[in-house]
């Protein structure tokens, strides 16, 4: 039966106001994708400014039998907020506020779509430091970081988002709204079921509010930039780091196709004939820190890098950390289109992934290039295509497909960070068993029997 989106749309600004509703074609093409290749163009999009907003058009689309795409800042790299049914896109974009920021408690209350750096910047100047930090912090929202469980660098030392979510204020498929967890730092009243919703992709309920957890700001960091003959070596230099009992906040890795792409994008001479770099972050008290430093590098001279950059101070540290960021931008600028893999492999694997990227290369005749967060083995695996190119987009898949099955056999996973989306759905069958699958499905049927919530992802 078609659905008549005309009388929908003006039942829902009837009922929500006309200010929260778009239903002109060209407005609602800018909800259509995001930065993955796959666009979908709404029937309607909604931009709700509170949670009783979202309540009444959840109740609506219940009763009317509507589908319905949660969407945060855009910013995700797997297709989950294309609306592939069409439907209803539910746009979070107004509901930005930082509720409240309490020191004594060490707690934030915040609307899902304060933007990560945003938040950070705000309680670092209060002497607090939350510390996940996905590459897009700067665009991404923290609501579609709890979608997609996001991490980043810091993630080695601090742990990734769910670490720091307390309580979520969720609206479900029904339109009925659950307060789970709390503001206190420990809780074991029941299930934890606030933490169901973190990773789960906007298809069980959306978080219209979030209560996360802060600590202490580190008061000094370090940074070492080292440059390395090869890939092997980086790796061995951070297994020596780990085996000497040091745990940095960060610890970075960059593969030569990616420094190549950055040397011509920076100018950096430094980067000549280095194949591989490794940045290694240490944080606490500023005694402690430079003692470890030392320590540090004397373990990284074992491997006779090519050179050692050193950054003392919050300020010091971020410029060095502005090579790291230049790294996804620098592999866009050789004109490749970037398929991102955010692969996780076990962290004794790292050298044997190197190898392998180097295997699919020649195999498949394609570029890859590999860099990310070395410390916990969760390495962007970016095949670099020519889109124009004959017989390109099977060359990838079938690049793809021998990269996935490979992480699986070593028991690595698909995807550490971006979720999977639509670009990694394929892949799903093989990532999880039929038990896992059944388990899924039942969560699923039980939060949103209808199947409205975000449908046509790996749910179905």
């Amino acid at each position: 039966m078609k659905i008549d989106w005309s009388r929908h749309a003006r039942n829902l600004k009837r009922l929500l106001g006309s200010r929260q509703i778009v239903d002109q074609p060209a407005q609602c093409s800018a909800y259509a994708g995001d930065k993955w290749f796959a666009s979908r163009q709404p029937d309607l999009v909604a931009v709700p400014r509170r949670t009783e907003d979202v309540c009444q058009l959840m109740r609506y689309a219940h009763r009317h039998w509507l589908p319905v795409t949660p969407r945060g800042a855009g910013h995700g790299y797997v297709g989950g907020c294309v609306p592939v049914r069409g439907g209803i896109v539910l746009s979070l974009e107004r509901m930005n506020r930082i509720k409240e920021v309490h020191a004594g408690d060490f707690v934030a209350v915040v609307q899902p779509n304060v933007l990560t750096k945003t938040l950070q910047d705000k309680v670092e100047k209060m002497g607090l430091y939350y510390p996940p930090d996905p590459a897009s912090r700067a665009d991404c929202s923290l609501g579609g970081n709890i979608a997609t469980n996001a991490g980043g660098p810091r993630c080695l030392k601090y742990g990734v988002t769910r670490d720091y979510v307390l309580g979520l204020e969720v609206v479900l498929a029904d339109g009925s709204v659950v307060r789970l967890g709390s503001r206190c730092h420990k809780n074991k009243t029941g299930f934890e079921l606030h933490r169901l919703f973190v990773g789960s992709e906007g298809m069980l309920g959306i978080v219209t509010e979030a209560t996360l957890k802060l600590i202490p700001l580190p008061p000094f960091r370090v940074c070492l930039g080292i440059g390395l003959s090869n890939a092997a070596a980086a790796a061995q230099t951070l297994t020596a780091i780990f085996a000497a009992g040091f745990l940095p906040c960060a610890l970075e890795i960059a593969d030569q196709f990616t420094l190549t792409a950055a040397r011509k994008r920076t100018g950096s001479k430094q980067l000549d004939g280095c194949s591989a770099i490794l940045f290694v972050e240490l944080d606490g008290q500023e005694s402690s820190v430079r003692g470890e430093l030392a320590h540090v590098e004397k373990i990284v001279r074992r491997f006779k890098p090519r050179f050692i950059n050193r950054a003392f101070g919050a300020d010091e540290v971020e410029k060095l950390w502005g090579l790291r960021r230049e790294f996804s931008y620098s592999l866009r600028d050789t004109g490749l289109t970037k398929l991102n893999e955010d692969i996780v492999v076990p962290r004794g694997r790292l050298e044997d992934l190197f190898k392998f990227a180097e295997r699919l290369q020649k195999k498949h005749g394609l570029q890859v290039a590999c860099f990310g967060h070395a410390g916990d083995g969760n390495i962007h695996v970016n095949v670099m295509v020519d889109l124009a190119a004959p017989g390109v987009k099977r060359r990838s898949e079938r690049c793809l497909d021998d990269l996935f099955k490979q992480i699986l056999k070593w028991g690595g996973v698909v995807t550490g960070e971006h979720g999977i989306g639509l670009a990694k759905k394929t892949w799903w069958p093989l990532a999880a068993s039929r038990e896992v699958h059944a388990l899924h499905r039942t969560v699923k049927q039980a939060l949103d029997p209808a199947g409205l919530l975000n449908p046509g992802k790996f749910l179905g």
